[in-house]
């Protein structure tokens, strides 16, 4: 039997920390296991196939750089250690291209902003009038949720 996933996209947002503690906990509640995906962006310049190619392999350095950091800061807080992925290029399409390659992703969480200026850019594109697009449920994590309230959540 395939070990049910959360995914949960990891970028250098405050909320983006609060989403991965809850996806994990759930995780570890559920006996589930966690994803967690950096999406890094690269330009569409494609005129000279070497210097795309070099584009790509920095952008993929920097999302494991990112996911390095993040995750590392997030460690002890965790009671499991997530699966790393890296995607290459626009972020919804890269959410979508990992749900695309592993079947086992049941759940997609996000950490919403909390603030006058909306839940993100990414909720906002998510949950708006894409929502319906997405094959797996999406879980938004409120950016002003404590870790007890998360404790108590899961």
């Amino acid at each position: 039997m395939t070990t049910r996933k959360f995914l949960v996209i990891v970028d250098d947002t405050p909320e983006c920390e609060l989403a991965i503690i809850y996806a994990c906990k759930r995780a570890a509640k559920t006996n589930a296991s966690v994803v967690a995906l950096c999406v890094a962006a690269t330009s569409e310049f494609q005129h000279w196939l070497g210097v795309e190619n070099l584009m790509r392999e920095e952008a993929e350095q920097e999302g494991e750089e990112m996911l390095d950091r993040v995750l590392a800061k997030m460690a002890p807080k965790l009671p499991l250690q997530p699966e790393r992925k890296v995607v290459i290029g626009n972020r919804i399409e890269g959410i979508r291209q990992a749900i695309a390659e592993d079947p086992s992703i049941m759940v997609l969480v996000l950490g919403a902003a909390q603030g006058s200026e909306g839940p993100g850019p990414l909720v906002s594109a998510i949950a708006g009038g894409q929502a319906g697009a997405y094959p797996v449920p999406i879980t938004i994590v409120p950016g002003g949720l404590t870790e007890d309230e998360i404790d108590a959540i899961v």
